[in-house]
């Protein structure tokens, strides 16, 4: 086998292989050679080429997101590093474990006018949860070459073992000094010892806390993005059916049951002070991560629960500034212990607020039935017409939010960068996702996250089964929606930025198959044939009418009273 013959990529590459960090992104690069030729001559890894670092830091992000494994990005020295910023942050609010390998030039040629160099040390400050900064193997740092080796080894295992454990990401800073293409045969082998990683530890409930849960009879459990299938059945059931409990989902939250409420919006926005004092909970319990509905975080921080408890293995967001009690375990260990040292008590909670559910719905269905063609429209479309058995990847700003208004079949899973909330990655991270993921993927895409992130489609690896649907309403939709709309050509200018492009021509040049729909009959018909099995991804553009789109969602929340 080939090898770099530079030690510390030697010792990298290791270190991966025995923590089983198997996807590697590369960004192609000089100084980053090393790291290339020691993991693409390797067949344990996956290796990815994706010439964008920003696009490339998504496309990572997208196979943690799917796999639940650290995923590796590897980039040269210079400004490619600080392109992987936005995927980081994301990385680090959302707890997916990605592990940031750059090249670095030798410490004596950084600020001295030298060519692609930056001071790489600490380039994402508090949005790591641990950086190893690596020197150069020689006996200028160190008495002896032994002991630089071995703190060599540390650092990276430690950074390894820190993005594993705690599900985040970490940053290794290696640098390289030239000549960077030289192999090897033979294999330095590193010589420190690895450990298995601990065990998240289970927390035991004390009867204190089974007491309090057992008294409250208005018991609110908000679930935020979530991956699909981590809680049984039989508990979901147990929620369903208790009395004192409601469950309010969210469309990221990948949990179903006729019984629970996934419109939250719907639910709420009506609401007078006296509903929402009937609503206010004993004991609110939330689990999953961020959460989208800003009505509901309006809702809970006017009128805040006796108790909040959260679940979570790792943090704990003090949200609605009321959080009484962490508990560090994984939601679905949490409600199994719950359940089996608890019994129903007599609640009129659930009852009342499932008719007020049932009421909302069919203001909802009768708002539909006489909308025209718009955003809103086109959602409601699109969420019939998706097939079961998909992978739903959703841009943010007004897209998510639009999906929040419908629900969907328990087999389809529905995912979204939350942990920023950004428009960046949208289309990197889908694509990364679909390349590793069993299911057909399809991204809902605004026009604004579409061209804004447009290079992530810039590679090899989308598969025919990619399915992107764009909504272009000609500029950001969504600041029509909220305060300061004007309608001056400050506004349209700076806040919704219209731009007067179609997909069309980059379709095309990416590999799509085309189509376009402007209203319910070309959309209807377009949306039959998007679906069918294709050679080619597909890419579905649709066009609605800017200034009405804000209108009529608006009227909807007005139509719901």
């Amino acid at each position: 086998m080939i090898y770099p013959k530079q030690p510390l990529a030697q010792y990298l590459i290791q270190l991966c292989k025995l923590k089983e960090i198997k996807h590697i992104v590369i960004s192609p690069g000089s100084r980053n050679a090393p790291l290339i030729i020691g993991f693409a001559n390797d067949l344990f890894f996956k290796c990815y080429s994706i010439v964008d670092e920003r696009s490339a830091g998504f496309f990572a992000l997208g196979i943690a997101q799917q796999t639940s494994e650290a995923v590796a990005v590897v980039c040269t020295s210079g400004s490619a590093l600080l392109n992987y910023y936005p995927a980081v942050a994301e990385a680090f609010y959302t707890g997916i474990p990605l592990v940031v390998i750059s090249a670095d030039r030798p410490e004596n040629l950084i600020n001295i006018g030298d060519g692609q160099t930056i001071i790489q040390p600490k380039a994402f400050g508090a949005h790591v949860l641990f950086e190893a900064n690596l020197k150069i193997l020689t006996k200028k740092y160190f008495n002896s070459l032994k002991s630089v080796e071995i703190k060599a080894q540390k650092l990276i295992l430690k950074a390894l073992n820190t993005s594993l454990a705690k599900m985040g990401p970490v940053h290794i800073n290696i640098p390289f000094e030239e000549p960077l293409y030289e192999t090897d045969t033979a294999l330095d082998l590193i010589q420190i010892q690895t450990k298995s990683l601990k065990k998240t530890a289970s927390i035991k409930i004390s009867s204190a806390n089974f007491k309090i849960w057992q008294k409250a009879k208005r018991k609110l459990i908000l679930v935020g993005v979530n991956p699909p299938n981590t809680i049984e059945g039989e508990i979901i059931e147990k929620l369903a059916n208790d009395p004192s409990v409601i469950v309010l989902t969210e469309t990221t939250s990948n949990l179903h049951h006729p019984r629970f409420f996934p419109f939250i919006d719907q639910l709420i926005t009506p609401l007078d002070a006296s509903g929402f004092k009937m609503l206010q909970p004993d004991l609110l319990l939330t689990f999953g991560g961020l959460i989208i509905s800003k009505r509901i975080k309006a809702f809970l921080r006017n009128y805040k629960p006796i108790q909040h408890w959260h679940v979570d293995p790792y943090n704990a967001n003090d949200t609605f500034f009321s959080l009484t009690k962490h508990f560090k375990c994984q939601p679905s260990f949490f409600l199994n212990q719950l359940y089996k040292s608890t019994y129903l008590i007599t609640s009129h909670y659930f009852k009342f607020w499932q008719a007020v559910k049932y009421k909302r719905l069919k203001a909802h269905k009768s708002y539909l039935r006489s909308m025209p063609f718009c955003d809103f429209k086109a959602f409601e479309l699109i969420s019939k017409a998706i097939p079961n058995f998909y992978m739903v990847q959703s841009a943010n700003s007004s897209v998510i939010r639009y999906l929040q208004l419908f629900e969907f079949d328990s087999s389809i899973t529905l995912y979204c960068n939350r942990g920023t909330s950004g428009i960046d990655g949208s289309i990197s991270t889908a694509v990364g996702a679909s390349v590793v993921s069993k299911l057909p993927t399809l991204l809902i895409s605004g026009d604004l996250s579409f061209f804004y992130d447009v290079n992530g489609l810039w590679n090899n690896y989308i598969p025919n089964n990619f399915k992107m649907i764009i909504i272009n309403n000609d500029g950001g939709g969504i600041f029509r929606i909220l305060p300061g709309n004007d309608n001056s050509k400050l506004f349209k200018t700076y806040f919704e930025t219209k731009h007067g492009r179609s997909a069309k021509v980059l379709a095309k040049d990416f590999g799509f198959d085309y189509y376009a729909a402007s209203s319910v009959e070309s959309l209807t018909k377009a949306l039959t044939i998007f679906f069918e099995t294709s050679n080619s991804p597909q890419l579905l553009e649709i066009f609605t009418p800017s200034k009405e789109n804000s209108e009529i969602l608006l009227a909807y929340f007005d139509a719901l009273k």
